[in-house]
């Protein structure tokens, strides 16, 4: 179909569509960059669950693939973990179709969870033990060098409120780290990614979505109340989200209270001026949401403005 022959409606959709891809392949494109995520000759295990995040990560790295400066591999690698009525041609049949070197690990883990927790408990944290074992060692069997996850900007900053509000620390989710057995990079590339543009771009791409029956339907998740929560700021202050995600972008360990991560004991005055020094007797002026900037810690020279990085429509 060419465009002569589009209605005005169908434009306007071909556009908007356009629009987001572009959007997402460079939040995605600015992430991998940022971290150096990816990197000549790697071979990237992409962990495909078969829901909206997985295929669209799968989806922009395998379009990225074809333009990046740099040669890389894809793996995408499904674990089966047996849940009862897990529609497991679905998958198959779509990788094969879009020609990806895949694999499918079949690991009956719904069981153990099932026969381990008690019903109405939360299966999560036996469940991701579980998982992430069985994907480490999947990860060496196929020589990956980097392990890819879906996880995305929301679930950066919903970790950030979990770990506040339940676990009593300032941590997040990191873009990039080491394996928890020292063996492999594990690497997020959505990370500047909203996820209300990943529902958006996996409803045009029509992905066949496959839900999660273990633990999806449990009532009061704490996640799922963190998520809600935020949810509800994104639509009574818009660019909330984007400035707390920005603020992950920029910590100033010596502004917290945390004497592991700054020397309070030792601090002396020298006399030198310090470029993080407070004005304790300045009243504290905040900046419009909409004109705050995530920077490049790497170079603090070079801004990266939230619309960019973040992916503002």
């Amino acid at each position: 179909m060419t465009d002569s022959t589009l209605s005005e409606v169908e434009k306007k959709q071909q556009y908007n569509f356009n629009k987001l891809a572009k959007r997402l392949r460079h939040n995605v494109g600015d992430a991998i960059n940022h971290f150096n995520m990816i990197e000549e000759g790697d071979k990237v295990m992409v962990c495909l669950s078969g829901g909206k995040d997985s295929y669209t990560m799968l989806d922009i790295l395998l379009g990225l693939q074809k333009s990046a400066p740099i040669n890389f591999s894809i793996v995408a690698v499904n674990l089966d973990q047996k849940q009862p009525g897990f529609p497991e041609e679905i998958l198959p049949t779509y990788l094969a179709g879009i020609g990806v070197e895949y694999r499918i690990i079949e690991e009956d883990t719904y069981s153990i969870v099932t026969r381990v927790i008690e019903e109405g408990k939360t299966t999560c944290s036996l469940c991701s033990r579980l998982r992430r074992g069985i994907l480490y060692r999947v990860a060496e069997e196929i020589g990956a060098t980097k392990i890819a996850l879906g996880h995305h900007r929301d679930d950066i900053l919903s970790t950030l409120f979990l770990n506040m509000f339940y676990g009593g620390k300032l941590k997040g989710m990191p873009p990039k780290l080491v394996s928890d057995n020292g063996k492999h990079v594990v690497i997020r590339p959505l990370a500047y990614c909203k996820e209300k543009d990943i529902i958006r771009y996996a409803d045009a791409r029509e992905f066949p979505i496959i839900p999660c029956n273990l633990c999806g339907s449990q009532p009061n998740l704490q996640r799922q109340i963190i998520a809600d929560m935020l949810r509800d700021w994104d639509k009574r202050f818009p660019g909330r989200l984007e400035t707390m995600f920005t603020a992950v972008c920029n910590v100033v360990p010596s502004h917290l209270a945390d004497p592991k991560q700054h020397d309070f004991a030792n601090i002396k005055a020298d006399g030198q001026p310090r470029a993080d020094g407070d004005k304790g007797f300045d009243k504290e002026v905040f900046n419009d949401p909409a004109r705050i900037s995530i920077m490049d810690s790497r170079d603090s020279r070079k801004p990266i403005q939230v619309e960019a990085a973040c992916g503002e429509a």
